[in-house]
């Protein structure tokens, strides 16, 4: 979730379309990407986390082919960025198993708090990987931002926990996986993009699964067919709602996610962020949908927050100076 090489202005509604249906199409991916990783944290009890990854790149990429059929004469497959493809794959898997593996350990909702950080890490690290320059109201967003995040994981109290660190990798890998992205901006369509996403998952998880292979029941098999289903299906409405809509106007409705997973660690897990979560997790958001702010007005395109693990992204920016943050 590519821009063109000069600045042009966000569609108006008569461009855009049905703005209230694209938003409803991304609050409903949200809450989909939401389900989904409830479900991951409900069978890391069971099986080992990277097994849960494992079903769901596979279900993924089972429910992902229908889709390349119907585009078969586009040639879906056919790519000219084999290497950065495959670069953007290994992120996105880091960013899968990193996050599955901190819900392990961690309640969802403060999981999927610390990974709204990583639309800053896509602003902090596109000035050594692209050479853009971020102007100082935006480094100050994103310093904030992190702060935000100390707030949640709180080093050295007697709340932290060190599993803390693989939201944190996984939102450090998957803005590592958008600059990637933003690399391929011209070349790739974003089919091509998903189904090499899809397979480098699950050819690398089929070749460990192995060695830590846990045998399953119906239910780990079932909940990996629902899994799979809902990252295609969310991410085929993320997908419609920005075809239908600016991205400037959708990103900051993917901070739901926060709230469905909220709701999904009180009535699943019987869970609820203390306040401190909830202070962090405010700073984080706020520094954001900041940085959104300025990225719109420098008539930048944003990218989405929250889908954390979904192997699908929405167009960044490219390359380009700026004069002011």
């Amino acid at each position: 979730m590519t821009a063109t090489p000069s600045p042009a202005p966000a569609p108006t509604l008569t461009e855009a379309d049905r703005p209230f249906t694209a938003i409803a199409f991304t609050l409903a991916a949200m809450l989909l990407f939401s389900v989904m990783d409830g479900i991951a944290k409900h069978m890391t009890a069971s099986v080992p986390p990277l097994q849960v990854v494992w079903g769901r790149y596979f279900f993924n990429t089972l429910f992902l082919l229908p889709w390349l059929l119907l585009v078969w004469r586009d040639r879906p497959l056919a790519t000219g960025q084999p290497k950065l493809q495959l670069t953007r794959g290994l992120f996105m898997l880091g960013s899968s198993t990193f996050f599955v593996t901190g819900l392990a350990h961690l309640p969802l909702a403060q999981a999927t708090a610390i990974g709204f950080v990583a639309p800053l890490m896509v602003t902090a690290l596109s000035i050594p990987l692209l050479g853009e320059k971020v102007g100082l109201r935006r480094w100050l967003a994103v310093l904030a931002g992190f702060i935000g995040m100390l707030i949640i994981i709180r080093p050295g109290s007697d709340q932290f926990d060190p599993a803390a660190f693989f939201p944190m990798f996984s939102a450090t890998s998957w803005a590592l996986g958008l600059i990637m992205t933003r690399r391929m901006r011209h070349a790739e369509k974003p089919v091509t993009t998903l189904f090499y996403t899809a397979l480098v998952g699950v050819v690398i998880m089929s070749a460990i699964m192995p060695f830590l292979w846990v045998p399953a029941d119906a239910a780990y098999w079932g909940f990996m067919v629902v899994m799979g289903f809902l990252s295609v299906t969310g991410q085929y409405l993320l997908i419609r709602g920005f075809n239908l809509a600016s991205a400037s106007l959708l990103a900051p409705f993917s901070y739901s996610n926060l709230i469905w997973t909220t709701a999904i660690g009180y009535l699943v897990f019987a869970s609820i962020p203390d306040g401190w979560t909830w202070v962090g997790a405010s700073i984080v958001i706020a520094s954001g949908v900041y940085v959104w702010h300025r990225e719109r007005v420098n008539a930048r395109p944003v990218v989405v927050a929250g889908a954390s693990i979904a192997p699908t992204t929405i167009p960044v920016t490219s390359k380009r100076r700026w004069r002011r943050g």
